[in-house]
């Protein structure tokens, strides 16, 4: 047997990563993780999604102190101000103390943190700044990177047009914002600026917005952002984005074809999704090609074409997800240690943090009925749950759809200001195969908001309460 420095190797210490890299030393593995970052834990809790719920949170408190709810339960404030540094202060703290704890427990779980950019030098051996490492098992999980927006520049530290991390660093609050994608990245930084003071204008090009989100639940979204003030320009193309002096001037079209129109904007985000990062990786040096869409394809046990090598998270198909990532990066530890690891990726939750939350698990009405099941249908609305009521948090509704035949809940989606948490019951329901009816009979604390999902389960065989 070949005699190598460590059992396994992962490239990249994101959610995906450094999960597997944790996974594989408690499993008595000896483990190194590779990463360039001068922080752990990747785009998620670097750059995504930590400081962004970090900015979403504190948004959230502004807006309700200064035109939300605290007044309508007597809380009655002075002048309310937002302090953008301030803000951002707390949002790096915050990132501070993740980023350092997930040091602390590389050093309590004996992994190596290998600092520098890895590049292949074959199978089982890879480079980091001129030193060579070898591993019986290397594990690609390098996550995924914001896919440019062809002919449109972006440039951060101007502040004018921006990505997702220039999003989430903006010194002061733009008076005009322009979200290029009416995806979940836009609209949550939309949301956190829109509520700060910004006016702000979504740009897709798709006739609605989240793509890949049940029907009904997009609509709908459609209708609150609008309701919130957002101005949505679906169904629209950006063919250019100018920078003039301290502005951008937005060239548009309507996707179908037609008259162009300009939009000027202080600052534009460009979000329009994300691509895998597996560029650099010397991919070629072991004859490891990627799919059409530059993805690495693996087995049910993450291994690829190439013997040693295997890939987790947002560098295979799949939604790219950090909690889809952890998934497989303690199944990918499991499958080198012991030969058997548990991913179901047909229950992956998927949240939208913004206010109400948008969250969903399983098929869309859509996909159902597309992959052949009769369905049944229940909904619930927010507006019949009394702790919603009482709380005035009420838009929103529950949607469980089932199979018309055997009961077995297909899917489920909510919007509500709490369905990110919501949605967890849900997806451990559908783990273990649930009916509407187990659901339906399953006592639910009150007054709470995952009574709704009581009673949409209800609502599928037709007998819910309170509607």
């Amino acid at each position: 047997m070949a005699d190598y420095d460590y059992d396994v190797l992962i490239i990249g210490a994101g959610p995906g990563g450094y999960v597997a890299a944790i996974r594989a030393a408690q499993l008595g593995l000896k483990t190194a993780c590779v990463e360039s970052r001068e922080t752990l834990g990747g785009t998620c809790l670097n750059v995504g999604c930590i400081p962004s719920k970090a900015l979403l949170h504190g948004s959230e408190l502004y807006e309700e102190a200064a035109h939300g709810t605290l007044a309508k339960f007597g809380v009655k404030t002075g002048k309310v101000e937002i302090d953008v540094a301030t803000l951002q202060g707390e949002k790096s703290a915050a990132v501070k103390e993740l980023t350092g704890g997930i040091e602390f427990l590389f050093k309590k779980n004996k992994v190596t943190w290998i600092k520098g950019q890895a590049r292949f030098a074959d199978a089982h051996t890879v480079e980091v700044d001129g030193k060579r490492h070898t591993a019986r098992e290397i594990v690609i999980a390098t996550g995924s990177s914001v896919t440019p927006l062809p002919g449109v520049e972006v440039d951060n530290d101007k502040g004018i047009i921006v990505d997702s991390t220039g999003a989430l660093a903006l010194s002061a609050v733009p008076k005009k914002l322009v979200v290029i994608g009416g995806g979940v990245i836009g609209l949550e930084l939309g949301s956190v600026w829109r509520r700060l003071g910004a006016q702000v204008t979504v740009v897709e090009f798709l006739d609605q917005l989240l793509p890949g989100m049940d029907g009904e639940v997009r609509k709908e979204a459609g209708k609150l952002f609008k309701k919130q003030g957002m101005e949505l320009k679906l169904s629209t193309k950006v063919t250019g984005v100018a920078v003039k002096g301290k502005k951008a001037v937005l060239t548009l079209e309507p996707a179908a074809g037609g008259a162009s129109e300009t939009l000027e904007a202080d600052c534009v985000l460009v979000a329009i999704g994300r691509r895998p990062n597996t560029e650099g990786l010397g991919l070629e040096a072991i004859g490891l090609e990627t799919n059409q869409r530059g993805q690495i394809e693996t087995d049910h046990a993450f291994r690829t074409r190439i013997d040693g090598v295997r890939a987790i998270g947002d560098v295979i198909p799949g939604p790219m997800l950090a909690h889809k990532a952890e998934d497989e990066g303690i199944a990918v530890a499991e499958y080198i240690a012991t030969g058997i690891g548990i991913v179901n990726h047909a229950v992956i939750p998927g949240v939208v943090y913004t206010m109400p939350e948008i969250a969903g698990v399983g098929l869309t009405e859509e996909g159902a009925k597309e992959a052949g099941h009769k369905v049944k249908v229940g909904k619930f609305p927010m507006m019949a749950n009394s702790r919603a009521k009482t709380n005035r948090d009420t838009e929103g509704f529950v949607k469980i759809i089932a199979d018309a035949d055997s009961d077995v809940v297909l899917g489920v989606w909510c919007i509500a200001s709490l369905a990110g948490t919501m949605i967890a019951q849900a997806a451990q329901a559908m783990e273990f195969g649930a009916l509407s009816e187990d659901i339906a009979y399953t006592c639910h604390a009150h007054p709470t908001h995952s009574e709704a999902i009581k009673e949409a389960a209800m609502a599928v065989r037709g007998k819910p309460i309170h509607m």
